[in-house]
Parts: structure tokens; C-alpha cells; sequence
């Protein structure tokens, strides 16, 4: 049985990690400050005997009492309108956090995993986008504030293996939904599905042609969690290689609601990606890993959720 420290861990992935670790027997920890994250995502664990909360930012030193056998670092504001309205946040989490939580990984001679993205792609010049690509990215762009925080993340977690030999993993994830999104989060099947189950116009940013690459969140899951397990230290990407542009998936979740919506169209955010589609020939054959949840059946599961918790 493992101890594991998991911050952001009343986040939207960070939460579904935890219920992972609790299955699977182990110890955790989750640690979050709340700024973006929700204590509800975890309540269903409280009490729990193998569960514990700690309200904290992890951005100061952070101490941790006893022995640790993996730190997952996934705290970070992670949709445009947080990281929009929280940039200076945003870069304090991925560097200083980033750092803070390596130390504690080095202390305890733990396994670190960071959360990066697809983001560090930023706007792809190749496509789909392989680990060995090294993006093309807006560096004081607003969305800067991210992609520059997660690229800074990472290059210090190759630091750390290579000087202080700390055992590291990089997951690099692509767009992923399902339940325990925010209603409000601001990325597209949120505020879709939100839109359509109250029959209000379904908003779709520039024409609509842009692509995703939508993974079910439990699919993301399984994917980290054979990556701790292998000795592998470069980024990886996990995600769903089956692309759709905006307007369809837009078209999609308005059916799926049985809405009355209509889709209105408005200006394209600057340095919004035109195209986002993983290269998984890596997961594919160091995880023996591929997403199995079809997007039909992860949009639905996720629309249930959000009907509960919109009262529809």
C-alpha cells in the first residue's frame, strides 16, 4: 500500500485521482487551497480512514509528517477564465509550486508526477502533436501566463531527475471531461452542456473549424496511472486522438440534451489553438494504454451529471 500526496486534489482531475488511490487500498493526501478547486468534489471521502484533507497553497513550504511514495503535482488553475483571471496565481503554482513539491519529492525519496499539457504545444505547427515537438507558443500572449508555467514545470522536473536523480514522470494531457467539471469553467463542453440543458444559445468562438481531441476522464485516469508505474521519465501524452471540430461537438451536445438551443458565434480569444489532436504511439506502447470510453457515451455520463447539478 502506497502514501500519496495529490495537490489540487479537490480539482476536477485531482479528485478523480484520489478516488483511484482509495480503491486501490493506498494512503492519501489531498491538499488544495480552493481557488479553483471545490471541497464537494471530495466530500464522499471524508471520514474516510485512508483520506485526508489539507487546505493549504502549496506555493510556501510545504511539510508533510511521515513517509510519501508519490507526490502528483496537479494544482493549477487549468481553463482560460481561471487562468485569465488568476495569471499571476497561474505562474506562482507552476514555478514556485512546481519547486515547493520537488523538494518534498527529493526529502522523502517519493516518485514526483507532474500535470503538464497539451498547452506547451501551444498553437501547433504539426499535427497530431508528438512529445518530441516543441510547440509554438505565444510567451506574453494572455494564455502565456499557463503555457509558460507548465513548459517552466517541466523543464525543472528534467532538473531535478538529471541533477538530484529524483525518480520523475510528466503526463502531458490533452482536453479531458466528464463529471466534476465546474459549471462555470469556461471551456467549451462545460459551458455547452450548461447552455443546452437550460435551451440558452450555445456560444462557439470563431467559426467553430477548430479541432478537439476529447478523452473521458476516467480513460485519463487509468493512463496516469500506469505511467507511475513505469520506469519513464520524459513527457507522455495521454489523451483521445478521435478529433472534432467545435461547431460539431457544439451540434453534438445540443442533440444529446434534447435542447432547443441555437448556436450563436463570437470573436476567437487570442492564440486559441486551431487544431489539438495527440500522437499516442508512445502510451500506446510503453502503457499498453488507449482511451475505451466513446465520446457519445462520456458526453452522456457527463450531461447526467451536470442535469443534477443545474436541477434540470
Amino acid at each position: 500500500m502506497a502514501r500519496v500526496l495529490v495537490t489540487g486534489g479537490a480539482g476536477f482531475l485531482g479528485s478523480h485521482l484520489c478516488d483511484r488511490f482509495i480503491q486501490n487500498g493506498d494512503e492519501v493526501i489531498a491538499i488544495d487551497n480552493l481557488i479553483t478547486g471545490n471541497a464537494d468534489n471530495l466530500a464522499h471521502l471524508f471520514g474516510h480512514p485512508k483520506f485526508k484533507f489539507i487546505f493549504y497553497d502549496i506555493t510556501n513550504y510545504t511539510h508533510i509528517p511521515g513517509d510519501l511514495d508519490f507526490v502528483l503535482h496537479f494544482a493549477s488553475p487549468a481553463s482560460p477564465i481561471d487562468y485569465l483571471r488568476l495569471p499571476i496565481q497561474t505562474l506562482k503554482v507552476g514555478s514556485l509550486g512546481t519547486h515547493k513539491m520537488l523538494g518534498l519529492a527529493k526529502e522523502k525519496k517519493a516518485c514526483f508526477l507532474l500535470a503538464s499539457t497539451s498547452e506547451v504545444y501551444g498553437d501547433p505547427l504539426i499535427h497530431p502533436q508528438p512529445e518530441s515537438y516543441w510547440g509554438n507558443v505565444n510567451p506574453i500572449g494572455y494564455r502565456g501566463v499557463y503555457d509558460e508555467a507548465k513548459r517552466f514545470a517541466e523543464a525543472i522536473t528534467m532538473a531535478y531527475h538529471r541533477y538530484h536523480s529524483v525518480n520523475t514522470r510528466i503526463v502531458r494531457i490533452f482536453n479531458t471531461y466528464g463529471p466534476r467539471m465546474r459549471i462555470d469553467d469556461g471551456r467549451a463542453i462545460p459551458a455547452f452542456i450548461s447552455q443546452a440543458l437550460r435551451n440558452e444559445d450555445v456560444t462557439v468562438f470563431g467559426t467553430g473549424e477548430q479541432t478537439r481531441s476529447i478523452c473521458y476522464v476516467d480513460d485519463l485516469i487509468e493512463g496516469i496511472f500506469r505511467l507511475l508505474h513505469v520506469d519513464y521519465h520524459e513527457p507522455v501524452n495521454i489523451g483521445n486522438p478521435d478529433e472534432i471540430s467545435i461547431l460539431d461537438l457544439a451540434k453534438e451536445i445540443i442533440e444529446l440534451c434534447g435542447s432547443k438551443s441555437k448556436i450563436v458565434f463570437k470573436k476567437l480569444p487570442q492564440d486559441d489553438p486551431k487544431v489539438r489532436q495527440p500522437d499516442i504511439t508512445l502510451a500506446r506502447k510503453l502503457l499498453n494504454w488507449e482511451p475505451k470510453v466513446p465520446r457519445i457515451e462520456g458526453l452522456k455520463r457527463t450531461i447526467e451529471y451536470f442535469k443534477e447539478k443545474i436541477k434540470i
